[in-house]
Protein backbone atom coordinates (compact mmCIF):
# COMPACT_ATOMS: atom_id res chain seq x y z
CA UNK A 1 0.00 0.00 0.00
CA UNK A 2 1.07 3.06 -1.11
CA UNK A 3 1.56 6.49 1.19
CA UNK A 4 -2.01 8.43 1.51
CA UNK A 5 -2.18 12.42 0.72
CA UNK A 6 -2.17 14.31 4.03
CA UNK A 7 -3.87 17.55 4.18
CA UNK A 8 -0.99 18.65 5.59
CA UNK A 9 0.29 17.95 2.19
CA UNK A 10 -2.16 19.61 0.25
CA UNK A 11 -1.93 22.52 2.41
CA UNK A 12 2.28 22.61 1.83
CA UNK A 13 1.73 22.31 -2.12
CA UNK A 14 -0.61 24.91 -2.21
CA UNK A 15 1.40 27.65 -0.28
CA UNK A 16 4.57 26.59 -2.04
CA UNK A 17 3.94 26.54 -4.93
CA UNK A 18 1.92 29.52 -4.75
CA UNK A 19 6.14 31.65 -4.49
CA UNK A 20 7.16 29.49 -7.82
CA UNK A 21 8.29 31.83 -10.27
CA UNK A 22 5.77 30.90 -13.22
CA UNK A 23 6.01 31.80 -16.71
CA UNK A 24 3.94 34.73 -18.26
CA UNK A 25 0.24 35.02 -18.29
CA UNK A 26 -0.93 32.97 -21.46
CA UNK A 27 -2.17 34.42 -24.76
CA UNK A 28 -5.51 33.48 -26.05
CA UNK A 29 -5.06 30.75 -28.69
CA UNK A 30 -6.24 31.91 -31.81
CA UNK A 31 -8.64 29.30 -33.44
CA UNK A 32 -9.23 30.91 -37.05
CA UNK A 33 -7.26 28.81 -38.77
CA UNK A 34 -8.37 25.60 -37.45
CA UNK A 35 -10.48 23.36 -39.41
CA UNK A 36 -13.89 23.53 -39.19
CA UNK A 37 -16.76 20.87 -39.67
CA UNK A 38 -20.08 21.16 -41.26
CA UNK A 39 -21.58 19.27 -37.71
CA UNK A 40 -23.18 20.81 -34.88
CA UNK A 41 -25.65 20.82 -31.80
CA UNK A 42 -27.46 18.16 -32.92
CA UNK A 43 -24.94 15.54 -34.79
CA UNK A 44 -24.44 12.42 -33.15
CA UNK A 45 -21.41 10.58 -32.74
CA UNK A 46 -22.56 7.94 -34.86
CA UNK A 47 -22.31 10.11 -37.47
CA UNK A 48 -18.92 11.71 -36.59
CA UNK A 49 -17.84 8.42 -37.62
CA UNK A 50 -19.82 7.29 -40.37
CA UNK A 51 -16.73 6.90 -42.62
CA UNK A 52 -14.27 6.53 -40.12
CA UNK A 53 -12.18 3.11 -40.33
CA UNK A 54 -10.45 2.66 -37.02
CA UNK A 55 -9.26 -0.61 -37.58
CA UNK A 56 -5.79 -0.99 -35.85
CA UNK A 57 -6.29 1.98 -33.29
CA UNK A 58 -6.17 1.42 -29.63
CA UNK A 59 -8.74 3.74 -27.68
CA UNK A 60 -8.46 4.05 -23.52
CA UNK A 61 -12.00 5.20 -22.29
CA UNK A 62 -12.98 5.82 -18.58
CA UNK A 63 -16.12 5.66 -17.51
CA UNK A 64 -17.47 3.21 -20.02
CA UNK A 65 -20.13 1.68 -18.69
CA UNK A 66 -22.80 4.59 -19.00
CA UNK A 67 -23.07 8.32 -20.83
CA UNK A 68 -20.99 9.41 -22.86
CA UNK A 69 -18.65 7.13 -21.87
CA UNK A 70 -20.76 4.50 -23.23
CA UNK A 71 -21.72 5.61 -26.27
CA UNK A 72 -17.82 6.62 -27.18
CA UNK A 73 -16.45 2.81 -26.82
CA UNK A 74 -19.64 1.81 -28.63
CA UNK A 75 -19.45 3.91 -32.10
CA UNK A 76 -15.62 3.68 -32.04
CA UNK A 77 -15.75 0.04 -31.26
CA UNK A 78 -17.78 -0.41 -33.75
CA UNK A 79 -15.83 1.50 -36.56
CA UNK A 80 -13.06 -1.16 -35.88
CA UNK A 81 -11.05 0.02 -33.14
CA UNK A 82 -9.90 -1.98 -29.79
CA UNK A 83 -11.57 0.08 -26.89
CA UNK A 84 -10.10 -0.55 -23.05
CA UNK A 85 -13.04 0.30 -21.34
CA UNK A 86 -12.93 1.59 -17.67
CA UNK A 87 -15.77 1.47 -15.17
CA UNK A 88 -15.16 1.20 -11.38
CA UNK A 89 -16.18 -2.34 -10.77
CA UNK A 90 -15.40 -5.10 -13.05
CA UNK A 91 -18.27 -6.06 -13.31
CA UNK A 92 -19.92 -2.66 -14.73
CA UNK A 93 -17.12 -2.88 -17.53
CA UNK A 94 -17.38 -6.21 -18.00
CA UNK A 95 -21.06 -5.86 -18.70
CA UNK A 96 -20.55 -2.63 -20.96
CA UNK A 97 -17.76 -4.09 -22.41
CA UNK A 98 -19.80 -7.42 -23.44
CA UNK A 99 -22.98 -5.51 -24.78
CA UNK A 100 -21.00 -3.85 -27.34
CA UNK A 101 -20.08 -4.56 -30.91
CA UNK A 102 -16.39 -5.01 -31.33
CA UNK A 103 -12.84 -5.85 -29.92
CA UNK A 104 -12.78 -4.58 -25.98
CA UNK A 105 -10.85 -4.99 -22.96
CA UNK A 106 -12.43 -4.41 -19.54
CA UNK A 107 -10.66 -3.20 -16.82
CA UNK A 108 -11.62 -1.39 -13.48
CA UNK A 109 -10.03 2.00 -12.79
CA UNK A 110 -11.82 3.50 -9.43
CA UNK A 111 -10.66 7.20 -9.47
CA UNK A 112 -11.13 7.90 -5.71
CA UNK A 113 -8.37 5.22 -5.18
CA UNK A 114 -5.03 5.98 -6.42
CA UNK A 115 -3.38 2.36 -5.94
CA UNK A 116 -6.00 1.00 -7.86
CA UNK A 117 -5.53 3.28 -10.59
CA UNK A 118 -1.89 2.52 -10.31
CA UNK A 119 -2.46 -0.99 -10.99
CA UNK A 120 -5.11 -0.13 -14.06
CA UNK A 121 -1.72 1.03 -15.51
CA UNK A 122 -0.07 -1.41 -14.75
CA UNK A 123 -2.83 -4.27 -16.47
CA UNK A 124 -3.27 -1.29 -20.03
CA UNK A 125 0.78 -1.43 -20.23
CA UNK A 126 0.64 -5.11 -19.78
CA UNK A 127 -1.41 -5.32 -22.98
CA UNK A 128 1.76 -3.59 -24.94
CA UNK A 129 0.00 -1.45 -27.61
CA UNK A 130 0.38 1.99 -28.32
CA UNK A 131 -2.69 4.41 -27.16
CA UNK A 132 -4.19 6.16 -30.05
CA UNK A 133 -7.01 7.75 -28.29
CA UNK A 134 -6.80 8.19 -24.80
CA UNK A 135 -10.55 9.61 -23.44
CA UNK A 136 -10.91 11.07 -19.93
CA UNK A 137 -13.87 10.93 -19.64
CA UNK A 138 -15.53 10.17 -16.13
CA UNK A 139 -16.79 12.03 -14.35
CA UNK A 140 -18.82 13.07 -11.11
CA UNK A 141 -20.88 16.75 -10.47
CA UNK A 142 -22.42 18.80 -7.90
CA UNK A 143 -22.13 16.42 -5.06
CA UNK A 144 -24.76 18.14 -2.59
CA UNK A 145 -22.83 18.38 0.58
CA UNK A 146 -18.98 17.82 0.98
CA UNK A 147 -17.13 14.71 0.10
CA UNK A 148 -13.17 14.17 0.23
CA UNK A 149 -11.07 11.46 -0.64
CA UNK A 150 -7.26 11.45 1.03
CA UNK A 151 -8.93 15.20 2.36
CA UNK A 152 -9.27 16.71 -0.93
CA UNK A 153 -12.39 17.58 -2.57
CA UNK A 154 -13.70 14.49 -4.20
CA UNK A 155 -14.92 15.72 -7.30
CA UNK A 156 -11.71 17.38 -7.83
CA UNK A 157 -9.81 14.04 -6.53
CA UNK A 158 -11.98 12.20 -9.12
CA UNK A 159 -12.60 14.68 -12.39
CA UNK A 160 -8.72 16.03 -12.35
CA UNK A 161 -6.25 14.56 -10.01
CA UNK A 162 -7.16 10.13 -10.96
CA UNK A 163 -7.11 11.46 -14.66
CA UNK A 164 -3.95 13.23 -14.21
CA UNK A 165 -2.25 10.32 -12.35
CA UNK A 166 -3.70 7.80 -15.25
CA UNK A 167 -2.28 9.89 -18.19
CA UNK A 168 1.18 10.28 -16.44
CA UNK A 169 1.58 6.38 -16.36
CA UNK A 170 -0.15 6.01 -19.66
CA UNK A 171 1.74 8.56 -21.99
CA UNK A 172 4.65 6.38 -22.69
CA UNK A 173 2.08 4.51 -24.84
CA UNK A 174 0.35 7.27 -26.29
CA UNK A 175 4.02 9.04 -27.20
CA UNK A 176 4.27 5.50 -29.03
CA UNK A 177 1.23 5.68 -31.21
CA UNK A 178 2.06 7.08 -34.81
CA UNK A 179 -0.20 10.51 -33.56
CA UNK A 180 -1.56 9.98 -30.09
CA UNK A 181 -4.57 12.12 -29.13
CA UNK A 182 -6.06 12.68 -25.47
CA UNK A 183 -9.23 14.08 -25.50
CA UNK A 184 -9.94 15.38 -21.97
CA UNK A 185 -13.49 16.03 -21.01
CA UNK A 186 -13.91 19.59 -19.65
CA UNK A 187 -17.31 21.45 -19.39
CA UNK A 188 -18.74 25.37 -19.96
CA UNK A 189 -19.04 24.71 -15.74
CA UNK A 190 -15.32 25.87 -15.73
CA UNK A 191 -17.12 29.51 -15.91
CA UNK A 192 -18.32 28.33 -12.21
CA UNK A 193 -14.88 28.28 -10.91
CA UNK A 194 -13.87 30.38 -8.30
CA UNK A 195 -12.59 34.09 -8.87
CA UNK A 196 -9.14 33.27 -8.33
CA UNK A 197 -9.48 29.65 -11.14
CA UNK A 198 -8.03 26.91 -8.70
CA UNK A 199 -7.99 27.46 -4.73
CA UNK A 200 -4.75 25.71 -3.78
CA UNK A 201 -5.72 26.57 -0.07
CA UNK A 202 -8.56 25.13 -0.40
CA UNK A 203 -8.49 21.69 -2.04
CA UNK A 204 -10.11 20.21 0.56
CA UNK A 205 -13.14 22.35 0.15
CA UNK A 206 -13.57 23.35 3.79
CA UNK A 207 -13.47 26.43 3.48
CA UNK A 208 -17.37 27.50 1.94
CA UNK A 209 -17.70 24.38 0.05
CA UNK A 210 -20.24 24.97 -3.00
CA UNK A 211 -21.30 22.21 -5.12
CA UNK A 212 -21.49 23.99 -8.64
CA UNK A 213 -18.51 25.97 -7.93
CA UNK A 214 -16.00 22.73 -7.06
CA UNK A 215 -17.91 21.07 -10.04
CA UNK A 216 -16.27 24.38 -12.25
CA UNK A 217 -13.02 24.38 -10.50
CA UNK A 218 -12.69 20.45 -11.80
CA UNK A 219 -13.69 21.18 -14.74
CA UNK A 220 -11.49 24.03 -15.05
CA UNK A 221 -8.96 22.17 -14.03
CA UNK A 222 -9.70 19.40 -16.49
CA UNK A 223 -9.47 22.39 -19.73
CA UNK A 224 -5.85 23.65 -18.04
CA UNK A 225 -4.40 20.06 -17.46
CA UNK A 226 -4.83 19.77 -21.35
CA UNK A 227 -3.53 22.84 -22.31
CA UNK A 228 -0.25 22.24 -20.22
CA UNK A 229 0.06 18.91 -21.66
CA UNK A 230 -0.46 20.35 -25.28
CA UNK A 231 2.28 22.83 -24.54
CA UNK A 232 4.74 19.99 -23.07
CA UNK A 233 4.23 17.56 -25.80
CA UNK A 234 4.29 20.18 -28.85
CA UNK A 235 7.44 19.20 -30.24
CA UNK A 236 5.66 15.30 -30.12
CA UNK A 237 3.63 13.46 -32.09
CA UNK A 238 0.85 13.70 -29.09
CA UNK A 239 -2.02 16.39 -29.11
CA UNK A 240 -4.43 17.12 -26.26
CA UNK A 241 -7.77 18.73 -26.39
CA UNK A 242 -10.78 19.51 -23.85
CA UNK A 243 -14.31 19.47 -24.82
CA UNK A 244 -17.56 20.41 -23.70
CA UNK A 245 -20.34 17.56 -24.53
CA UNK A 246 -23.10 20.38 -24.18
CA UNK A 247 -26.10 20.28 -21.41
CA UNK A 248 -26.83 15.97 -22.00
CA UNK A 249 -29.46 13.85 -20.40
CA UNK A 250 -27.53 11.49 -18.37
CA UNK A 251 -27.09 10.29 -14.89
CA UNK A 252 -24.18 12.57 -14.40
CA UNK A 253 -26.71 14.95 -12.92
CA UNK A 254 -28.65 12.59 -10.59
CA UNK A 255 -26.82 14.87 -7.79
CA UNK A 256 -29.24 17.58 -8.82
CA UNK A 257 -32.44 15.63 -9.53
CA UNK A 258 -31.68 13.13 -6.67
CA UNK A 259 -32.59 10.16 -8.83
CA UNK A 260 -31.49 8.44 -11.85
CA UNK A 261 -32.47 10.42 -14.92
CA UNK A 262 -35.68 8.34 -16.67
CA UNK A 263 -35.36 7.45 -20.43
CA UNK A 264 -38.67 8.13 -21.19
CA UNK A 265 -38.72 11.75 -19.60
CA UNK A 266 -38.70 14.32 -22.39
CA UNK A 267 -35.42 16.17 -23.18
CA UNK A 268 -35.26 19.75 -21.31
CA UNK A 269 -34.74 22.43 -23.91
CA UNK A 270 -31.26 22.98 -25.15
CA UNK A 271 -30.47 19.73 -23.68
CA UNK A 272 -28.88 16.92 -25.91
CA UNK A 273 -29.35 13.42 -25.91
CA UNK A 274 -26.14 10.94 -25.00
CA UNK A 275 -25.38 10.12 -28.58
CA UNK A 276 -25.43 13.98 -29.74
CA UNK A 277 -23.19 14.47 -26.50
CA UNK A 278 -20.48 12.03 -27.12
CA UNK A 279 -20.19 13.18 -30.98
CA UNK A 280 -17.22 16.20 -29.92
CA UNK A 281 -15.46 14.13 -27.87
CA UNK A 282 -15.50 11.05 -30.62
CA UNK A 283 -14.88 14.05 -33.20
CA UNK A 284 -11.66 15.06 -31.38
CA UNK A 285 -10.53 11.87 -31.32
CA UNK A 286 -10.83 10.93 -34.43
CA UNK A 287 -11.23 13.18 -36.88
CA UNK A 288 -8.21 13.12 -39.27
CA UNK A 289 -8.49 17.22 -39.92
CA UNK A 290 -7.50 17.42 -36.11
CA UNK A 291 -4.31 15.40 -36.38
CA UNK A 292 -2.01 18.27 -35.49
CA UNK A 293 -4.53 20.33 -33.67
CA UNK A 294 -3.59 20.96 -29.87
CA UNK A 295 -4.49 22.64 -27.09
CA UNK A 296 -7.58 23.82 -27.58
CA UNK A 297 -11.33 23.74 -26.52
CA UNK A 298 -14.21 22.21 -28.28
CA UNK A 299 -17.78 22.56 -28.58
CA UNK A 300 -20.80 21.21 -30.81
CA UNK A 301 -17.52 19.51 -32.76
CA UNK A 302 -15.52 22.39 -33.39
CA UNK A 303 -13.23 24.91 -31.67
CA UNK A 304 -13.88 27.75 -29.67
CA UNK A 305 -12.85 30.92 -27.96
CA UNK A 306 -13.30 29.76 -24.31
CA UNK A 307 -14.54 33.03 -21.65
CA UNK A 308 -12.89 33.54 -18.94
CA UNK A 309 -9.52 35.07 -16.90
CA UNK A 310 -8.84 31.60 -16.62
CA UNK A 311 -8.94 28.85 -19.28
CA UNK A 312 -5.92 30.47 -20.89
CA UNK A 313 -4.05 31.34 -17.85
CA UNK A 314 -0.38 29.39 -18.67
CA UNK A 315 0.53 29.77 -14.87
CA UNK A 316 -2.26 28.44 -13.54
CA UNK A 317 -1.58 25.74 -16.12
CA UNK A 318 1.60 25.37 -14.75
CA UNK A 319 1.20 25.71 -11.25
CA UNK A 320 -1.86 23.00 -11.25
CA UNK A 321 0.38 20.49 -13.01
CA UNK A 322 3.29 20.79 -10.45
CA UNK A 323 0.77 20.66 -7.28
CA UNK A 324 -0.65 17.51 -9.07
CA UNK A 325 2.52 16.32 -9.61
CA UNK A 326 3.17 16.47 -5.79
CA UNK A 327 -0.13 15.09 -4.54
CA UNK A 328 0.56 12.12 -6.78
CA UNK A 329 4.82 11.78 -6.24
CA UNK A 330 4.74 8.51 -5.09
CA UNK A 331 1.97 6.91 -7.21
CA UNK A 332 4.02 8.33 -10.24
Amino acid sequence: MRKKISRRTVIQSGSALSLATLWPFGVRADISGLPRSDYGFATTAEEVVADIDLSGKTVLVTGCNSGLGYESMRVMAARGAHVIGTARTIEKAEKACASVTGKTTPLVCELTDLDNIVACSQQVQALDLPIDIFLCNAGIMALPKLEQVNGIEKQFFVNHLGHYLLTRRLLPQVEAAPAGRIVVLSSIGYRNAPKAGIEFDNLSGENDYSPFRSYGQSKLANALFSRELARRYADTGVTSNSVHPGYVATNLGRYVTGKPRDPNEPLRKGFKTVDQGAATQVYVATDSRLADVSGHYFEDCNPVEPGGPHMHDDALALKLWQVSEELTAAYL
